[in-house]
């Protein structure tokens, strides 16, 4: 049996944020444009970011975004100029989506509902006449040192370029398994391992089992590495869970996390007061529930489920009155008030990381076009990129702006 054949002008790799956006953008340019996806529906990992909300991009300029950015943020420097949040708002708006502002500049659909984002570029991908195909590509096909289209085993596509949007490696079930990494790597390409980034935190500490649902609000959070250098600074949520630290402070505090090295997160549950006002706040309740046990006497001060911890840290029996409390008794609290220590033993799987750091090494990606440097006729776009940032909305501005670049600079 011959194995059929199909011709396009560009095959686009995953169905995904950055597959999506690029295949409509590739067709709205006149490209006869093909994208193929093994699932059987696009943006199933899009349809859950942001709890099902979709945190579309971060209302700041690109310098920002860049900020956000631990790693390889100067390889995004070009793409990020050229399609800052600013656009990527103005085109989901344009096509039919409002958007919204919240805290820490995030934008969301106005309807809190990714499958609205999902509908603007099914709609942007049907109005341009987008070939789909629902098939796994096993093998990248080569002519003369150039791609010349996609094997799906039973059947081949040709093409004279084609862009890899198959993500990383982080949630898996969705389809974003890694495999795109065994169709670059027989090409030259060097893969960076990839590990999970924006994933929670592991801890043995006791303390985070006894407070487990905990969710704590404006706190300070600085990461620590044993030589005691703080390598990441936050303020705002975190969530004490049976294994460790989640929330937004925990997940983009893995990004800074190095294989071997020991941590400590340490914590400031009162960031708002200096050492001098937090100890009048603590006189002051301390003298107001002057005849209660301590365990009750601090619950204006801490959640009821920390208290057992903050006291045994602090050396203070739960049962001790609140006006038989010694001066250095108090001046313990306030210390582990100021500075809670939890020792971090290293992060939950990839499979369970928001996103993947790692994939193709960026010096082999020209930054301007997204186009390989090592074959002709060769782009990628998102999480396949060995490119990560912070929680914010801050990577899908990535997988956007490097999908707007793969496909606006198409070799003619």
């Amino acid at each position: 049996m011959s194995m059929k054949k199909s011709m396009y002008d560009v095959i686009v790799i995953g169905g995904g944020a950055s597959g999506m956006l690029a295949a409509s953008l590739c067709a709205a340019s006149g490209r006869h444009t093909l994208l193929l996806e093994k699932n059987d529906r696009c943006g199933r990992k899009l349809a859950i970011t942001g709890k099902g909300r979709c945190n579309v991009t971060n209302a700041c300029s690109a310098q920002e975004v860049m900020k956000n950015i631990p790693r390889n943020a100067r390889f995004l420097f070009s793409a990020l100029n050229a399609f800052p949040p600013e656009q990527v708002m103005a085109f989901f708006e344009l096509h039919g989506c409002p958007l919204k502002i919240e805290r820490g500049n995030r934008v969301f659909p106005v309807s809190d509902r990714a499958a609205d984002i999902i509908a603007v570029l099914e709609s942007q991908m049907q109005e341009h006449a987008v070939v789909r195909e629902t098939a796994l590509a096993t093998k990248l096909l080569l002519r003369d040192g150039a791609v010349c289209g996609v094997d799906c085993g039973w059947r081949s596509f040709e093409a004279a370029h084609v862009i890899v949007c198959t993500g990383g490696a982080s949630y898996p079930l969705t389809g974003s398994n890694g495999d795109g990494y065994a169709l670059v790597a027989p090409l030259g390409h060097t893969i960076v391992p990839p590990i999970g980034s924006l994933v929670p935190l592991t801890s043995e500490d006791a303390d985070c089992l006894d407070m487990q649902g905990l969710s704590l609000r404006n706190t300070a959070f600085c990461l620590l590495d044993s030589r005691g250098k703080a390598v990441f600074k936050d303020f705002g949520e975190l969530l004490f869970t049976h294994f460790g630290l989640s929330g937004p402070m925990a997940l983009s505090a893995s990004a800074h996390l190095k294989e071997g090295e020991r941590y400590t997160a340490l914590l400031d549950l009162k960031p708002a007061l200096d050492e001098a006002k937090l100890d009048a706040r603590i006189l002051r309740d301390l003298e107001s529930y002057s005849n209660r046990c301590m365990e009750n006497a601090v619950v204006d001060l801490y959640p009821r489920s920390m208290i057992p911890c903050i006291l045994r840290r602090a050396g203070i029996d739960p049962a001790l009155r609140a006006n038989s409390l010694t001066k250095a008794q108090r001046h313990a609290l306030l210390a582990q008030t100021k500075r809670f220590p939890i020792a971090i033993s290293g992060t939950r799987p990839v499979a369970e990381a928001i996103i993947t750091r790692g994939g193709v090494d960026v010096r082999e990606i020209d930054p301007k076009t997204m186009r390989s440097k090592l074959v002709r006729g060769l782009s990628f776009a998102g999480e396949i990129i060995d490119c990560d940032a912070y929680t914010g909305g801050f990577n899908l501005q990535i997988a956007w702006a490097t999908a707007y670049a793969a496909a606006m600079e198409i070799e003619p």
